[in-house]
């Protein structure tokens, strides 16, 4: 990486291309996300606009180039539930391993506890089978690296390629 400046600056709807591009293989070769279809670069526009209404939306940046971002939405839509967040994260192939994961999380937890967010939670896909070829559990592991904690399991609530998957929720405390 010598030489190459990288970045971590908030999304905007011109980011939307490259985030679609860095998405679509989770949804199209893997369980990590339940959706189905990738969605189009609008759609991704319309989404991040939507977000950066109340919450923050990131993404790292290396010379000029998108190579990962991460979100935050509510956790539910009730009022009382907004000192909650929900976050996901998404790394361009071939960019694991080397802290930008955990870079992108600090920085949006950074924002979250700004805005007076206190917990942290994270929807993971789940497969007993350590040897399912759409999933890992490298998200779990990550996530508990990062400091979050398991505190439930949804049993076999998604059906991707002809499987049903479980979903592990992961909370994190960024403040009292």
């Amino acid at each position: 990486m010598t030489g190459q400046t990288e970045i971590i600056r908030m999304a905007t709807p011109a980011d939307a291309a490259a985030m679609a591009g860095i998405y679509r293989p989770y949804v199209e070769d893997t369980a990590i996300t339940f959706e189905l279809v990738a969605p189009s670069e609008g759609e991704f526009a319309r989404r991040i606009a939507h977000t950066l209404e109340k919450y923050p939306w990131i993404v790292a940046e290396r010379d000029g180039e998108v190579i990962g971002y991460a979100y935050a939405g509510p956790l539910k839509t009730r009022a009382a539930y907004d000192h909650s967040a929900e976050v996901s994260i998404y790394l361009r192939q071939g960019e694991r391993g080397n802290g930008l994961g955990r870079r992108l999380y600090e920085d949006l937890e950074g924002h979250l506890s700004a805005m007076g967010v206190r917990n942290l939670y994270a929807c993971i896909t789940y497969s007993p089978d350590e040897g399912d070829p759409f999933l890992t559990r490298d998200s779990i592991a990550f996530h508990e690296h990062m400091g979050f904690a398991r505190v439930g399991l949804f049993h076999d609530c998604g059906l991707k390629f002809d499987r049903l998957y479980s979903v592990v929720w992961m909370e994190k405390v960024i403040s009292q």
